[in-house]
């Protein structure tokens, strides 16, 4: 099989001149995340050892088309194992940076949650499932799909469930306009899955572009493999018990000069 497309990815926020996106939540870690931290380190590692290849498209491409998940290639039976390694290749720097904020805020505290060796699987497993999902819903497409987010989408959505209370703080980008201030996470998980969600609609998978349906289903994939774990900590009782918080104290941050709303 051979291919010339542009490149489908999967990165959780998509910048625009008006947008928001998390830079921050209230509760870092009680332990040391050293998982996401190798994560974090071999996500990075990795695309600058390929990085120089961006300036020889030829070579790009023939580097994707061995490791990057070709949707068509795997519904013929090909390339099973592309499904785990697309998750540790970026399109691009903002791409990378992107993910790697995203895994940086959520990863540390369902870590902690889960215990380190549970979280790599947990991490490894939706990332997968996330793949199988974008395969279902365009099985012929030839796009190259790479990207870390459809693992850390499951990790968002397992931090949802975990933590629907931790505040979250929003960077506003209003033009030339930059504020910051707190949100509820399930605001900023919802908000960020139905656009996921609403996207996947109206996205064409062989045009490249964002991977929407693995981030929608990575997503589900975490929120359903993180319920066990939360009725083991009691499901609505563990909630009462941290008020939907993670069990860390809360950091202090410089206050932002937008008002803050009630609730």
């Amino acid at each position: 099989m051979s291919f010339s497309a542009p490149l489908l990815t999967r990165v959780p926020w998509n910048f625009n001149c008006a947008d928001m996106f998390p830079i921050r939540d209230h509760n870092p870690s009680g332990r040391t995340p050293y998982v996401t931290w190798a994560l974090m380190a071999i996500n990075i590692a990795v695309f600058l050892g390929y990085v120089g290849l961006f300036s020889d498209p030829r070579a790009l491409n023939g580097f994707f088309f061995e490791y990057a998940a070709i949707p068509a290639r795997i519904t013929y039976g090909d390339g099973f194992e592309t499904l785990l390694t697309s998750m540790f290749l970026h399109g691009g720097w903002m791409h990378l940076i992107g993910n790697m904020l995203f895994l940086f805020i959520f990863g540390d505290n369902v870590e902690d949650e889960m215990g380190h060796l549970p979280y790599l699987g947990f991490y490894l497993g939706t990332g997968v499932i996330a793949g199988l999902i974008h395969v279902l819903s365009a099985p012929y497409s030839t796009v190259p799909t790479v990207g870390a987010s459809g693992a850390i989408a499951g990790v968002m959505g397992g931090y949802l469930l975990l933590f629907p209370k931790a505040k979250v703080d929003i960077l506003i980008i209003l033009i030339v306009i930059f504020r910051i201030f707190p949100i509820p996470a399930w605001i900023m998980l919802g908000v960020w899955f139905a656009l996921q969600f609403f996207g996947g609609i109206g996205a064409n998978p062989d045009e490249g572009g964002v991977a929407y349906w693995a981030h929608a289903g990575g997503f589900i994939a975490g929120v359903l493999l993180t319920v066990p774990l939360w009725l083991r900590r009691g499901g609505p009782a563990f909630w009462r018990r941290t008020e939907g918080h993670p069990p860390h104290p809360e950091a202090v941050y410089a206050t932002s000069r937008i008002p803050k709303i009630r609730r």
